[in-house]
Formats: C-alpha cells, sequence, structure tokens
C-alpha cells in the first residue's frame, strides 16, 4: 500500500483555504484522505510490531490526532491543522511514553520520535538516567544507523544545568534538553512511492534504542 497523493494536495487545499466553509464543502475529500491515513497508519504499525510490540498495543484511531486545532489560547484562529499525524506507543497519541511519530504534511513530512514537552517528573526521570548511565546513552546516539538517520536529538537547551545536577558534569549538555526527540524530513516526493513504508520500518528500526532508553527511565525512575 502507498500513500495516494490525494492526501497532500488535500493538506494544500486546506492551508491556501483554512475555514469552516470551505472545510464543510470538503468534508468528503477530508474523510477519503483521513480513511487513507488511518488505512496506513495500520500498516505502519504492523511493521513497527516486528521489532516494537510494546509500542502497538493501541489503535491506529488512538494514534492520529484530530484536524480540529484548539485555538482557545492561540493569536491563530484557523481552525485546522495542515497535516496528518500519528504517534504511535502504548496508549496511543496521549501516551507519556516514547514512541514513533509519522508527519505527513506538504513540504514538512518527517518521521520522528522520542518524548516530546513531558512533565517536569518524566523530564527529571530522564535526566537522572542520562546522568547514571551517560556511556550507554552516548553509545546510542553514536550507532553509525541513529547518525544516518537523525544525526542529534532536536530540541531546545536550557542554559544552565538543570535544577539538582552538578554544573560540572562532564556532559552536562546531554541534561539540558527541554525534551528528548530526534527527528528526519521526508520529501513530497518520497511521501507517495511505494518504498516509503520500507523507509518509516528502518527509520524507525534505528530508533529504538533510544526509546527504548527513555522508556526504561520514566517506567523504572
Amino acid at each position: 500500500m502507498i500513500l495516494p497523493s490525494s492526501i497532500l494536495s488535500f493538506l494544500k487545499d486546506l492551508k491556501n483555504n483554512n475555514s469552516r466553509e470551505w472545510f464543510d464543502i470538503n468534508r468528503s475529500r477530508y474523510q477519503e484522505a483521513r480513511t487513507a491515513f488511518e488505512l496506513y497508519v495500520s500498516l505502519v504499525m504492523a511493521e513497527i510490531q516486528q521489532f516494537d510490540k510494546e509500542a502497538v498495543k493501541t489503535t491506529p484511531k488512538d494514534c492520529i490526532f484530530r484536524i480540529f486545532r484548539d485555538i482557545r489560547f492561540s493569536h491563530d484562529k484557523t481552525p485546522y491543522k495542515n497535516n496528518f499525524g500519528a504517534y504511535i506507543a502504548k496508549g496511543g497519541r496521549k501516551s507519556p511514553l516514547a514512541g514513533y511519530y509519522l508527519h505527513i504534511e506538504p513540504g514538512a513530512s518527517m518521521l520522528a520520535g522520542g518524548i516530546y514537552m513531558p512533565r517536569p517528573d518524566v523530564l527529571k526521570a530522564i535526566r537522572t538516567s542520562i546522568y547514571h548511565n551517560v556511556e550507554e546513552f552516548k553509545e546510542i546516539l553514536s550507532h553509525p544507523s541513529f547518525r544516518k538517520h537523525f544525526g542529534e536529538i532536536e530540541a531546545p537547551r536550557l542554559s544552565t544545568a538543570p535544577k539538582g545536577f552538578p554544573k560540572d558534569f562532564m556532559d552536562i549538555a546531554l541534561l539540558q534538553f527541554k525534551y528528548y526527540t530526534v527527528a528526519r524530513g521526508v520529501p513530497d516526493s518520497a511521501v507517495v512511492k511505494p518504498g516509503f513504508t520500507d523507509e518509516i520500518k528502518e527509520v524507525f528500526k534505528a530508533m529504538v534504542p533510544f526509546n527504548r532508553f527513555l522508556n526504561d527511565a520514566v517506567s523504572n525512575p
């Protein structure tokens, strides 16, 4: 199965016509695109099942984010997101655990994972695990397959040592991240090609040791 190009077409048109009136008129296009994305997510979950059985203890519907934006506290009042996204982890999109994120957006699609914006206690547990197991964590980050697909962690940093950790810790930079995520961008041309599923599998498989380290930290603080 491949993702139909109609998904990108719909999202492009939505970006240029982001209103409830346009969406209501094109609701059938949305439903078609949403159904295709959900089927594709189920396929991706079947691939993840081969190397991370815990992450797929959920359903595609529970993994997929709503397209409706929460505009209550936002200056941007456009009602809809310009993407389809699914977070595949035990518990689905609301899971506090590290998982695998599939993001489809014209010109900005990506494959990502890790833990984004964790609660303070979760973030402290991750930092504590890194502090006590820093060589193991550095080995994960330096593995050839990890470097090939992600390069490094993508997240903003604190300007100093986080509270409760020594400022003279040799690898303090690894504790300064505000969250722990990695990502790889995907061009539109690759999204709709037959080989995209194989690429997803390869990229997500390279993420497994990273996710497991984070989940061990969260589960065993």
